[in-house]
């Protein structure tokens, strides 16, 4: 029996509880004692890390192999993100990778001005596949506007934090580890764990 993605996404809009288990790359929301574990976005978790429950809205990801259910903080992420994977090339890995490498308003900029050169900055995105988001979502996007508001916070252990989200996100641990060292090194002292993990995924 064939399975359709779309009919079993549309049984699991979104999810409210408490954020059981937090970090920069998932989440695990208790409601009333069932745990739906989320794979997230850096920007998703920008806009939770200070919040103890809130309601994420899901898109449930189905291959062959796995079912994935991811997390977004707005509607307006999860429907770029609905984009981005829509476009040939873009897994939804690499999509969760550019909504953490870039903010949403940042990747709407660069697709509608043709910037292939900054959406090649984020890994797994190559000049082809640069060159296909914005042949097939310039337009489109174009004619919409993305509102993401994003709080930043210090988090405890940032380097340890920064390493597991990487991984997370399917950065090898010894190119993350060394991605995250090099980043430390020229940092701030008040960096955030956003900002640490951004510029690290430049330098991987």
């Amino acid at each position: 029996m064939h399975i359709y993605p779309y009919f079993w996404d549309c049984m699991i809009a979104f999810v409210r509880g408490h954020f059981a288990v937090k970090t920069p790359a998932r989440v695990v929301v208790d409601v009333n004692g069932v745990g739906y574990d989320l794979q997230i976005s850096l920007n998703t978790y920008a806009a939770i890390s200070n919040s103890e429950q809130g309601q994420l809205h899901t898109y449930l990801h189905i291959t062959e192999n796995a079912q994935t259910l991811f997390g977004f903080a707005d509607i307006a992420e999860k429907d770029l993100f609905l984009q981005l994977i829509s476009v040939s090339g873009v897994g939804a890995a690499t999509a969760r990778m550019m909504l953490s490498g870039m903010k949403p308003d940042e990747i709407i900029r660069a697709i509608v001005q043709g910037n292939t050169k900054q959406l090649e900055g984020i890994k797994g995105i190559g000049r082809k596949s640069a060159e296909r988001l914005i042949v097939e979502l310039r337009d489109k996007l174009g004619k919409q506007s993305l509102e993401s508001p994003l709080s930043i916070t210090a988090v405890a252990s940032k380097d340890n934090d920064a390493v597991q989200a990487l991984v997370a996100l399917g950065i090898v641990r010894s190119q993350a580890e060394q991605a995250i060292k090099k980043t430390m090194l020229a940092a701030s002292a008040d960096a955030s764990l956003e900002e640490i993990i951004k510029q690290a995924l430049k330098n991987v």
